[in-house]
């Protein structure tokens, strides 16, 4: 019989108490959490409608005193005035205005006439090193006067009283205000115009324009900053790790706080505002694309951690609603409701154990924190890295310390994992870097930690990352040494530290990782160091991986570019084609990205996608490397790698002769002199008019040959000569060989003065290309109409030609470029993000009704990605102004070109529709078309055509 175990009372009874008490404590405590987490919430809800507040009256002390000086000087002189000196005389005036108020970066004047004359501060080192100011300056005047067609650009230089220094001709300075939005706005309004925030060209400031038409017709401006509101975003955050920004329309970032950021190059050398997403803040792009209503407190992702997102308007600045967006780390802001649910979570369990007898207090007092370091011992063998892991309290010496080193252990391989983690993932090296110094200095209990990598030029150390409180150098002077470089700089007398040097797989250093550490520590210098240098060659590899994967990146992508414009410069009449195209369209991308209604409402493209775009863009013409330069280039009908009209020309002049010689032999024969210079005269006029008219054929045009045009070419071309040299001696042998196929006719033969002879038909033979259906090696579904001969240049076939310059053989290797692109681009191992790159590179010639080619795709079979490039290559081929067959054509000829394109089929009507609504066409136009191709478009009709066609 098995003997029963039976509970003491005691137990049961410390047991009924201590359930009792944990129940109704854990209920108290989650109240109070919950409570307390409410609060915080509301708090930050509150936060950020005051930082809506608080930015709104910013601005509008900024705008108002602004307005009122461009006001003042709507009246004084300086509007009238017409000489330099005239003008000058008002500097003291405008530099009062800039005196008397910090945000004013310019003050200056347009004037009808095209002159131009700007006073601007030069207030800090940034402005004075951009303009290469004199060490005395304090005032720049930049002024330009145009007279009798020429144009003088002057620079004078003031000292801070408003004496003038020097005046610098400036040849290179032809600024005209009459092309500026600022000078056109206020003149068509007739009235005060306030800009968009944008970035000041001089000093790549970030700021706004107020401008304003004075009587007699001058335009005054003045420049002001809004820098300010980035620095008040910076101090707005409610809890760290807040991130912040201030965005207009379209998501463009005006106020962030850190303002180096939120400028960016653009085309041309200039700058720009960065949009929202080309910023690392995916938890603030997640904001800002929310449906949420205003002031509403949504789950957000920030990093691996979750947070809040709200957003919050601010009143219409510049016909730009603007918004506050704030996203908060759950963690940072609900630190304060955690840190008392732990403290009410100890007082409950203190409160158990208050009530439990001496006995079981004694037991439990023993037993317990031994129990949970061999449960904590446990989660850390079945690798739970991620466990909770926290000390055991004890009042047994040998108790606490182990659950203090059971602690340590936990928390330094859980740093150690995911420092492992962050070298194995991260691709980006800058939060690398972070990430891993944060664990290193959690682990080790560092107070600073810095890594600090050599430039290119081996000449200095730049500070590539940081954690703690001390403030250590950006960069340092790269001696002989560069671990005592760093020590000599960052050694403090309260703190150890420890540098090692970074090297890579070469045994050449690449930087220095240093770590601080209090005076009080267990672990030894020798036995730090040790772990340093094992830590150093991890990290140092790691480095070396990311550095040399973002070179060959870079290499990857220059190669791209440098085929493309190795098949730009090929050609001098196609020039600039596959730099043009990338740019419109990636214009035409970051539009259709943009649109929040209608059938692109959900439509967005990865970091990754976007780069398969860019990189297809760039490739959309490689296969025009194969296509021969004098097809690329032909200019006229009779074109191959020369003007063959000068041949035909030759045999007019040879029927000339023969009429002058027909003359005189007629005339020893003992013929009338004057009928046979009435005979002989008529002749010659004859093939003059023919040889005119046979020149006019040989140039292509838009315009469509007639048949009788054709039938009186055939006429003229039945002429005959004799030619009485061989054709078959100094030629190449594939010449000799097509003359071979026929028996070569005695000399002297008869000739027929325009011909199409067999030797012009050039039959395909090995080097047929395999683009119909049924071809046995058409693996890539090609499906086009193959002419029956490689080449023809026969003389009547080419000048038969209806339209433009180019016959039926030329045009198929014209058009086989993009089977050329798509088998190129097909061959090639493409990594799996980028595995769509021969599709949207190649399928730009296909058609939304699936007539297009190379392989005949409808719209359903096209990626919007396919369907931007089309249109893109479309629009850059109508404007283009370097074809040698058409002119140039305008903007509104184009889109109305492309929109009856569209009606028919060959491009998609929505694309088309936001490429015109939204401008993006102009954005494109402003920078590459010719002024006189930049008129007026009627968008509103055109609009309607694709909605209602």
């Amino acid at each position: 019989m098995s003997q029963r175990f039976y509970i003491p009372l005691q137990w049961m009874i410390s047991a009924a108490i201590t359930l009792s008490l944990l129940v109704l404590s854990l209920a108290l405590v989650t109240l109070s959490y919950q409570s307390t987490r409410e609060t915080l919430l509301s708090a930050t809800v509150s936060a950020a409608e005051s930082a809506s507040e608080l930015l709104d009256g910013q601005i509008d002390q900024l705008i108002e005193p602004v307005a009122s000086i461009v006001a003042q000087l709507q009246y004084d002189p300086l509007v009238s005035a017409v000489r330099f000196e005239e003008r000058l005389k008002r500097v003291p005036a405008l530099a009062q205005v800039l005196a008397s108020n910090d945000v004013i970066s310019a003050v200056y004047v347009g004037y009808p006439d095209g002159d131009f004359l700007l006073l601007r501060p030069i207030n800090n080192e940034r402005a004075r090193r951009l303009l290469e100011a004199p060490d005395d300056a304090r005032y720049l005047l930049q002024s330009v006067e145009r007279r009798n067609g020429e144009t003088l650009g002057r620079w004078a230089w003031y000292d801070e009283n408003v004496r003038l220094k020097s005046i610098v001709i400036r040849p290179d300075y032809t600024f005209d205000p009459r092309n500026r939005p600022w000078f056109i706005d206020a003149e068509a309004n007739n009235g005060r115009i306030l800009t968009n925030p944008y970035v000041f060209y001089t000093t790549g400031e970030i700021g706004i324009s107020l401008a304003s038409q004075s009587a007699t017709g001058a335009i005054l401006a003045v420049d002001a900053s809004v820098e300010d509101l980035s620095m008040q975003v910076d101090t707005l955050s409610p809890v760290p790790g807040t991130q912040l920004a201030l965005v207009s329309e379209g998501n463009k970032v005006i106020g962030y706080q850190h303002i180096e950021q939120m400028v960016l190059p653009d085309i041309n050398d200039s700058l720009r505002l960065a949009l929202l997403s080309e910023l690392d803040l995916p938890a603030l792009n997640e904001v800002a694309n929310s449906t949420q209503p205003a002031g509403t407190l949504f789950p957000v992702t920030m990093g691996d951690e979750p947070g809040f997102g709200l957003w919050s308007p601010l009143s219409t600045f510049a016909n730009e609603n603007l918004r506050v967006l704030m996203a908060v780390p759950e963690a940072s802001l609900l630190a304060d409701a955690k840190a008392l649910l732990r403290k009410q979570v100890g007082l409950s369990l203190l409160l158990v154990i208050a009530f439990l007898p001496i006995g079981w207090w004694l037991g439990s007092r023993i037993g317990k924190p031994l129990h949970e370091l061999a449960d904590q011992v446990e989660a850390i063998g079945r690798f739970e890295f991620d466990a909770e892991i926290q000390g055991v309290h004890s009042n047994i010496r040998e108790v606490h310390d182990l659950g203090l080193h059971t602690e340590r252990m936990a928390g330094m391989i859980t740093n150690f994992s995911r420092i492992s983690q962050t070298l194995n993932r991260s691709t980006d090296l800058d939060n690398m870097i972070s990430e891993v110094l944060h664990e290193l200095a959690s682990a080790v209990g560092a107070t600073d930690a810095v890594v600090y990598l050599s430039n290119t030029e081996q000449t200095r150390l730049i500070r590539a990352g940081h954690v703690g409180p001390t403030r250590v150098p950006v960069t340092l002077t790269l001696g002989e040494d560069p671990v005592a470089a760093v020590t000599e700089t960052l050694a403090r007398e309260d703190q150890r530290l420890t540098t090692t040097k970074l090297v890579n797989r070469s045994n050449h250093p690449i930087g220095v990782l240093a770590i601080n550490r209090p005076e009080q520590t267990i672990i030894s210098d020798v036995e730090f160091e040790r772990f340093m240098e094992r830590m150093a060659g991890s990290v140092a590899i790691a480095i070396e991986t990311r550095r040399l994967f973002k070179e060959q990146k870079a290499l990857f992508d220059g190669i791209i570019r440098l085929l493309a414009d190795a098949i730009d410069t090929k050609s001098p009449y196609t020039g600039g084609h596959c730099d043009r195209v990338p740019q419109v369209a990636s214009i035409l991308l970051n539009k259709v990205e943009a649109q929040t209604e209608g059938p692109f409402a959900d439509f967005s493209l990865t970091a990754e996608e976007r780069y398969e775009f860019t990189i297809a863009a760039w490739l959309h013409d490689c296969g025009k490397i194969t296509t021969p330069e004098y097809i690329v280039d032909k200019a006229t009908k009779l074109e191959t790698l020369y003007n063959r009209l000068h041949e035909i020309r030759m045999r007019f002049e040879v029927l000339h002769r023969d009429a002058e010689i027909d003359y005189l032999a007629d005339l020893n024969k003992g013929g009338d002199p004057e009928l046979l210079v009435q005979k002989r005269d008529r002749q010659q006029a004859q093939l003059q008019h023919d040889f005119a008219f046979i020149a006019r054929l040989n140039l292509g045009s838009e315009a469509r040959v007639s048949d009788d045009d054709i039938e009186r070419m055939n006429r003229i071309g039945d002429q005959t000569w004799w030619r009485h040299f061989s054709d078959r001696i100094g030629i190449s042998f594939d010449e000799a060989e097509r003359l071979a196929r026929e028996p070569e006719p005695p000399l002297p033969c008869l000739e027929l003065l325009l011909a199409n002879k067999r030797e012009h038909r050039e039959p395909w033979g090995r080097n047929q290309p395999p683009v119909e259906p049924h071809h046995p090696n058409n693996r890539w579904g090609f499906d086009m109409l193959l002419p029956e001969y490689s080449a023809n240049q026969g003389e009547r076939y080419n000048l038969s030609i209806r339209r433009g310059t180019l016959n039926d053989e030329e045009r198929f290797k014209i058009n086989n470029h993009i089977v050329e692109t798509y088998r190129m681009l097909t061959t090639l191992p493409w990594p799996r993000h980028l595995a769509r790159v021969p599709d949207i590179a190649a399928n730009h010639h296909e058609r939304m009704d699936g007539t297009g080619y190379p392989r005949k795709l409808d719209g359903n079979a096209m990626s919007v990605s396919e369907r931007i490039m089309a249109i893109a290559d479309v629009f850059e081929a109508l404007t283009a102004a370097d074809r040698p067959y058409k002119p140039a054509k305008t903007l509104s000829e184009s889109l109305s070109i492309m929109v009856s394109m569209a009606l028919n089929g060959h491009c998609d009507r929505d694309l088309l529709k936001v490429f015109i609504e939204t401008s993006a066409y102009r954005t494109y136009a402003v920078g590459f078309l010719k002024p006189e191709q930049l008129d007026d478009v009627d968008e509103t009709t055109l609009v309607r055509q694709l909605e209602t066609g």
